[in-house]
C-alpha cells in the first residue's frame, strides 16, 4: 500500500468513502494517531522508533493537539496554584499584623537585617546573571589556572566588551573566583564535616537503641521477696511505700487544670504516705478561686492536697519549686514526683518509678516518658511527634542505660530529695531550670535512669506561634546553662570522659552545632552557591544524607514515614528560630531570658461539664482519665452536696465569668502572625532556585523550591492551628 500523503489538500473530505470513519488513539506516545477510513483501508500501527518512518501532517497535527492540551493543562495548574498562593499571602497580610514576637516593639533583630540584606544582593546578583545569560556570556568553559570546580563559566574576550557592564561583569567574576569562591567553600566544608560528626552521632545512638531492643537492655526494679514472705507477686512496688511529696506547678492553666488535679489524685499510693502540692502562680483571680475550689474539693474527698499560691512570681518555676521545697515539712519525705499542669500520669505512676530507688543509694531521677494526646491534631503535631519520639526513644534511652545521665525533661520525674540538695536545688540562673539541675545533679555523682515503658500523656503546641516561642526557649536556655556550668564542668571531680561528654556531646554537638550548620548549610551557604558556584555543594549533602537522618529520626515513629519529606523541609525552617535561639542564649541577649508559658488547648479537660455544672447542677461530673475512658465519680445525688459546697466556695459567679470570657474568645478574631525572618528566606530560597535554573541543576533547584516553599508556607503562618 501506498503511504499517506504528506499534503493537507489530501486531508479535506474524501469523495469516495466507504465504511464508518473509526479513529484510533493510542495512549502511547511512541505510535501514532491514524484514520481507518473502511474495510478496504488496511492500515498498520507504526511504532516511531529512530528506525521507523516519518509521520504524514495529520499525525503530526494530532500529536501537537495533545501535547499543546497537556502543556496547556499543566501552565494552567500552575496558574492556579500560583494565584491560590496569592491570594493566601494577601489574605493573610490584610489579615495579620507583621511582627517578630522574638523581638521586641520597635526593634528590628539582626538576624532579620542580614536575611533582608542577603536577600537584596540575591536579586540583583539575579538580574545580573540573566542578563549576562540572555547575552551568552556563559556558553564556554574557560582556560584558567583554577581548580576543575572553580571555572565553570566563560569570560568574555576583549573584543566581546563593549561597555560598562560587560566591564562591571568581568570585575565581579574576578572578584568571584579570587576573593568570594575561596572563603564560602572553606565555611561549606566545615559545615559538611559538622554535618557528618552530627549524623555519626545520630547513627551511633541508633545503633545503641537497636541494641537495647535485641538486647532487652532496660531498668528493672528489684524485687525483695524475704519482705514479703516468699510471694514473688506481691514483692517489688507492693512492699516499698516511702513518703513521696507530688508538685503540680501551673500559671493560668485554666484549660488543663481541674484534668491535672484529677488524675493526680488519682494516683495509687497509700494516702498517709502521700503529699500533692498545687503550685499556683497564676496572677488571674478568677483562676485562682478555681484552682482552690478544686484543691477544696479533692481535700474533702480525704486527699492529702495543698494549695500555694506566690504573690510574686519570680524566677518562674523554678522559684516557683525553690519556694515549695523551703516548707518545713518537705524534710519528712523522700521523693518527690513533679508534674506540669497538662501531664496526666497513670494511677500505678509511682508504684512503677518509685521502686528503681530501692537498695540503689547512688540513684537520684527516674525519668518517664511522654505520650501526646493530641499528635494527630494537624501536620505540626506530627512533626513535633517525631522528634519527640526520637528524643525518648533514642536520646534519652540510650543515654540512660549507657551512661546514666541525660537531660531532665522538667516533669514525670521523680526526683530523690536528697539529690536536689546536694546540687543545690532549684536555680532561677536560666530558663531550662530542669536540665540545670541535672547537670549539676551528674556533676555530684548521681545516677539517672528513664524508664520507657512508664509513660504519662501531655499535650504538644497546636499552634506555631506556641510552638516557635517554647522552641526559642528550649534552645537558648541550653547556651547559657553551657556559659555557666563550663568552669564547674571542668573543676568537677567526674572523669574525663563524662567531662568530654558533658561539653562536646550534650552541650556542644546537639545544642549548638545542630542548629548551627543547619541554618547556615542550607538556609545560607546553598542560595550562595547559585550565586557563586565556584564554591561547590556536593549532592549527598543535600540530598541522600539528609534524607537517611530524617528516616533514621522517623524510625521510633513508623506511622509517621509518610511525612519524612515535610519533616526533612520543616526541620530545615526551623533552623532559623533555633539559631536566632542559641545566638541569644550564647551571647545573653534579651530574649534568651524569655520565658512564655506554652499554651495548652485541654484536649482531655473536663472544661465543658465544669460549665455544664453552672447551667445544670443536677448533672453528672465524669472526667477524662490516662487511659482515655471516662471515670463517673459518684452518684450524681451523693455528688450533689459535694458539687453545692464547691460552688459555694469557688462562687458561681467565677464559673458564669469563665464562660462568659469562653464566648468572648470565640466571638473575638484571633489572628495568624507572619514571621519576617522566614517569609525573607523564603524569597531568598525560591531567587536561589530560579538562579538554579541557568546552571541546569536539577536536585538544587527541587530542594530550594519545596524549601522556599515551606518557608513561605510558615511564614504565613499557614502550618498547624489557624485562628483566623
Amino acid at each position: 500500500m501506498s503511504p499517506p500523503s504528506l499534503f493537507f489538500s489530501d486531508w479535506s473530505g474524501r469523495d469516495n468513502q466507504k465504511g464508518t470513519p473509526v479513529v484510533v488513539k493510542m495512549e502511547n506516545q511512541n505510535y501514532s494517531l491514524v484514520q481507518i477510513d473502511g474495510p478496504e483501508v488496511a492500515v498498520t500501527l507504526k511504532s516511531m522508533d529512530k528506525g521507523a518512518k516519518g509521520k504524514n501532517a495529520k499525525q503530526f497535527t494530532w500529536v501537537l493537539l495533545l501535547r499543546a492540551h497537556r502543556a496547556v493543562g499543566c501552565v494552567a495548574w500552575l496558574a492556579s496554584g500560583f494565584w491560590g498562593v496569592l491570594g493566601a499571602i494577601k489574605k493573610r497580610f490584610a489579615h495579620s499584623k507583621a511582627c517578630d514576637e522574638s523581638e521586641k516593639p520597635g526593634k528590628r533583630s539582626l538576624l532579620y537585617k542580614f536575611i533582608k540584606a542577603f536577600l537584596a544582593f540575591a536579586l540583583i546578583f539575579l538580574a545580573f546573571e540573566m542578563f549576562a545569560h540572555w547575552k551568552g556570556w556563559q556558553l564556554q568553559q574557560p582556560e584558567l589556572h583554577l581548580p576543575e570546580n572553580m571555572a565553570n563559566f566563560h569570560l568574555p574576550e576583549t573584543e566581546e566588551i563593549k561597555g560598562w557592564l560587560e566591564k562591571a561583569y568581568i570585575f565581579w567574576l574576578s572578584v568571584r573566583v579570587d576573593y568570594v569562591a575561596y572563603p564560602i567553600q572553606l565555611l561549606s566544608n566545615f559545615c559538611v564535616i559538622l554535618f557528618l560528626i552530627q549524623s555519626v552521632d545520630r547513627l551511633i545512638l541508633c545503633l545503641g537503641c537497636f541494641w537495647i531492643k535485641v538486647r532487652n537492655l532496660k531498668p528493672r526494679i528489684k524485687e525483695d521477696v524475704s519482705e514479703s514472705g516468699g510471694d514473688l507477686e506481691s514483692a517489688g512496688s507492693g512492699s516499698y511505700h516511702p513518703m513521696v511529696l507530688v508538685q503540680i506547678p501551673m500559671c493560668n492553666e485554666k484549660e488543663v487544670y481541674e484534668q491535672s488535679i484529677s488524675t493526680v489524685c488519682q494516683l495509687d499510693w497509700p494516702k498517709d504516705r502521700l503529699l500533692i502540692q498545687v503550685l499556683d502562680d497564676s496572677d488571674d483571680e478568677m483562676i485562682r478561686n478555681l484552682i482552690s475550689a478544686e484543691v477544696d474539693k479533692w481535700k474533702e474527698k480525704g486527699v492529702n492536697i495543698l494549695y500555694r499560691h506566690r504573690l510574686v512570681r519570680t524566677g518562674y518555676k523554678a522559684g516557683n519549686l525553690k519556694s515549695a521545697m523551703s516548707c518545713e515539712y518537705v524534710k519528712n519525705f523522700e521523693f518527690v514526683a513533679i508534674f506540669d499542669a497538662d501531664f496526666q500520669p497513670n494511677p500505678d505512676f509511682l508504684k512503677q518509678t518509685v521502686p528503681h530507688f530501692r537498695d540503689n543509694p547512688e540513684l537520684g531521677l527516674v525519668q518517664a516518658r511522654w505520650v501526646f494526646v493530641n499528635k494527630e491534631e494537624n501536620l505540626l503535631t506530627r512533626l513535633q511527634n517525631i522528634n519527640l519520639c526520637f528524643h525518648f526513644e533514642v536520646e534519652q534511652q540510650v543515654n540512660g542505660v549507657f551512661l546514666n545521665f541525660f537531660g531532665f525533661n522538667g516533669t514525670a520525674g521523680v526526683w530523690r530529695i536528697k539529690a536536689l540538695e546536694d546540687s543545690g536545688g532549684w536555680l532561677e540562673r536560666t530558663t531550662v531550670e530542669d536540665m540545670d539541675i541535672a547537670v549539676r545533679a551528674h556533676l555530684q555523682g548521681w545516677k539517672f535512669i528513664y524508664v520507657d515503658d512508664v509513660r504519662a500523656l501531655c499535650e504538644l503546641p497546636e499552634s506555631f506561634e506556641t510552638y516557635r516561642k517554647q522552641q526559642h526557649r528550649w534552645h537558648s536556655g541550653p547556651m547559657q546553662l553551657f556559659r555557666l556550668c563550663l568552669p564547674a564542668i571542668v573543676k568537677s571531680k567526674i572523669s574525663i570522659w563524662k567531662k568530654a561528654n558533658l561539653v562536646f556531646l550534650f552541650f556542644l554537638l546537639r545544642k549548638l552545632i545542630l542548629p548551627f550548620y543547619s541554618f547556615t548549610l542550607f538556609c545560607v551557604i546553598l542560595p550562595l552557591t547559585m550565586f557563586i558556584p565556584e564554591a561547590e555543594l556536593p549532592l549527598w549533602v543535600i540530598c541522600y544524607v539528609p534524607v537517611t537522618m530524617s528516616i533514621l529520626n522517623i524510625l521510633p515513629s513508623p506511622k509517621s514515614f509518610p511525612f519524612v519529606i515535610p519533616y526533612l523541609l520543616f526541620e530545615n525552617t526551623m533552623s532559623v528560630t533555633k539559631f536566632n535561639a542559641m545566638i541569644s542564649g550564647l551571647f545573653q541577649l534579651g530574649s534568651s531570658y524569655e520565658w512564655v508559658v506554652t499554651k495548652k488547648a485541654g484536649r482531655s479537660s473536663s472544661e465543658p461539664d465544669l460549665l455544664s455544672i453552672g447551667e445544670h447542677p443536677k448533672a453528672e461530673l465524669s472526667r477524662r482519665v490516662s487511659d482515655g475512658g471516662l471515670l463517673d465519680l459518684g452518684n450524681k445525688w451523693k455528688e450533689q452536696p459535694e458539687l453545692t459546697r464547691r460552688v459555694s466556695d469557688g462562687g458561681f459567679l467565677d464559673l458564669d465569668k469563665l464562660k462568659e470570657d469562653k464566648a468572648k474568645e470565640s466571638k473575638a478574631k484571633k489572628r495568624n502572625k507572619i514571621y519576617k525572618n522566614e517569609l525573607a528566606l523564603a524569597l531568598l530560597l525560591l531567587t536561589a532556585a530560579v538562579r538554579s535554573l541557568l546552571s541546569a541543576q536539577g536536585i538544587h533547584f527541587y530542594f530550594l523550591l519545596f524549601q522556599g516553599i515551606t518557608f513561605l508556607v510558615v511564614g504565613l503562618d499557614l502550618i498547624g492551628e489557624q485562628v483566623s
